[in-house]
């Protein structure tokens, strides 16, 4: 191969060698202005591209860090016994479910109603975060925790003992606009009621 043969790209975009002159010097290589355009205009545009990726993937790892404080926040506001520390974290058509008491709702407004209850009926309720984890495409997230507290007034089929109780459970939950869109709680319903006495 010739030192000075290089590849050049002409106004289509098709590559090749350029074709030598009669008296070529090697240290000086005519490129014609039309086959210097196209590729200044792809090189700056994979730059800019590049500048793209790497700027949305700074901005993908913000809103994982925003989404993942809303997580946090989620057990503090349930352990907070304060319907309007945790509402905010919701949207406004979130769907709640309680699976081991088969228990959903829609909207923001029944899921008032849900924490109002909750909040009345146990004592010293809290939630420790164990974990907490938020997908790449910031779509959805779970949450492990540890709920611990005191029944202190009746549910259908559950009347309140008044005896501690320390359960695992997780959360899952998908986000939209940076809050929780759904949320579907998963606990440990057989070892909260051998704690409280209503069954062996």
């Amino acid at each position: 191969m010739r030192p000075w043969a290089i590849l050049v790209t002409d106004a289509n975009g098709i590559c090749g060698l350029p074709q030598p002159k009669e008296s070529r010097d090697v240290n000086h290589l005519e490129v014609r202005e039309g086959d210097r355009n196209p590729m200044r205009q792809k090189l700056l545009a994979f730059a800019a591209l590049l500048a793209l990726a790497g700027g949305g993937s700074t901005a993908r790892g913000a809103d994982t860090q925003e989404l993942e404080h809303v997580l946090e926040q989620w057990a503090v506001a349930w352990s907070s016994n304060d319907v309007e520390r945790l509402l905010p974290l919701f949207t406004d058509n979130v769907d709640y479910e309680d699976v081991p008491f088969a228990a959903a709702s829609h909207g923001r407004d029944a899921l008032r109603d849900i924490a109002a209850g909750t909040f009345a009926a146990f004592a010293d309720m809290k939630f420790e975060l164990k974990s907490r984890f938020v997908a790449a495409d910031g779509k959805s997230g779970t949450i492990e925790w540890v709920w611990r507290g005191r029944q202190t007034q009746d549910f259908p089929g559950m009347p309140a003992t008044n005896k501690p109780f320390e359960v695992r459970g997780t959360t899952v939950v998908e986000f939209t606009d940076g809050k929780i869109s759904r949320n579907s709680d998963y606990w440990d319903l057989a070892t909260y009621l051998k704690q409280v006495g209503l069954s062996k």
